[in-house]
């Protein structure tokens, strides 16, 4: 079969022509398998077809799935891939509970996988996508979008492999199917409590600077404090990450400040947990001399000292949600809506407490 003329991929590769030369030399194999994937032959293996199909679909070369016809029986229970970019937290935890949950009550399978490290390396993208083919993922949940990169999105894409987010970091959009909670109003109603227990000076420790969820809960702050007539001190917002280590860190420096808040905000429980060590190690007590508010409300939260009151994220309910949207999309069924928010909710236990005249 001689070889064609391949059309440019989203008008990305302006006059340059991709042949079967190209397209086998990508995959690693010859131009015959290559043709015989093309032609539809019985005899290459499921993970080359998979991968030179995902190639091929990328120059919209071909059909980015078997025809139906030759397409070979899906295994009777559905499966979906769970991807997680970060090492095991109490947060992530908990999302990927929710999604293991939720898969066991719908008899679907979940494969719970790590982002590979060597993602960015010639071709790495292609094989991963094409073993998702060859292994009829049905689709792939994300624990968080901010090392998917435009590459993996457009591959799976063009694989029509469905893709959901959860609690993504950067701010939704169309061609991304995401869940997440209302961050926002979390971070108002965190202050909120802490305002109507007679606290003015309320700092706050948040995680980087660009996760849109980040962001949010800290304009939440901004606007219960703004809304209270209360003015943020220069040196009470703090950012870091979502970890322990920020939370101590960004503690210590808060609470040694000439003017220290009377309460902290922390944008995660762990944060707060740090918070709260922060404090203990300067013999401030909690929450005698220093109210600690965390977000989530993971298992964390009830083992701290004293039990932490938090901003419960309905994680678990994120998951699940996730992996019925993920269903829907392989179903290929149209969505209401390619963004949806899970309310969230104070949960009140023994880390905050009124403000005693000095």
């Amino acid at each position: 079969m001689a070889d064609a003329a391949v059309p440019p991929r989203n008008g990305k590769q302006g006059s340059g022509r991709a042949t079967l030369a190209v397209i086998a030399a990508s995959a690693g194999v010859s131009v015959a398998t290559v043709s015989k994937v093309v032609n539809g032959r019985a005899d290459v293996s499921p993970t080359t077809r998979a991968l030179v199909q995902v190639l091929l679909a990328q120059h919209d070369y071909v059909a980015r799935r078997p025809e139906p016809a030759r397409a070979v029986a899906r295994p009777a229970q559905p499966t979906i891939e769970l991807l997680f970019h970060s090492d095991m937290s109490a947060y992530s935890i908990e999302l990927i509970q929710g999604v293991l949950d939720a898969g066991a009550a719908s008899g679907i399978a979940v494969v719970v996988t790590r982002h590979p490290a060597n993602a960015a390396a010639p071709g790495r993208v292609a094989q991963w996508v094409a073993d998702l083919v060859a292994t009829d993922r049905r689709a792939v949940i994300s624990t968080m979008d901010h090392n998917l990169t435009a590459e993996d999105v457009e591959a799976l894409a063009a694989a029509r492999v469905p893709l959901v987010v959860m609690d993504p970091v950067h701010l939704p959009v169309v061609e991304i199917t995401s869940v997440g909670s209302t961050n926002f109003a979390g971070g108002v109603a965190a202050t909120q409590h802490l305002l109507s227990l007679g606290h003015r000076r309320i700092g706050y420790i948040g995680g980087p600077v660009f996760a849109i969820c980040n962001q949010a809960r800290q304009q939440g702050y901004r606007a219960a404090m703004e809304a209270a007539g209360v003015d943020v001190p220069d040196g009470y917002l703090r950012t870091g990450d979502f970890l322990y280590e920020t939370g101590l860190r960004e503690g210590l420096e808060l609470l040694k400040l000439a003017e220290p808040p009377t309460a902290v905000f922390a944008g995660s429980d762990e944060m707060a947990l740090g918070v709260i060590e922060a404090a203990r190690s300067l013999a401030v007590r909690v929450p005698e001399h220093l109210s600690v508010i965390g977000f989530d409300d993971t298992y964390v939260a009830q083992l701290s000292s004293p039990p932490l009151t938090t901003i419960r994220q309905p994680l678990r309910d994120m998951g699940a949600v996730a992996l019925r949207t993920a269903m829907r999309l392989a179903a290929g069924e149209n969505l209401d809506s390619h963004h949806v928010e899970l309310a969230t909710q104070l949960v009140v236990r023994r880390s905050t407490a009124r403000l005693e005249p000095a």
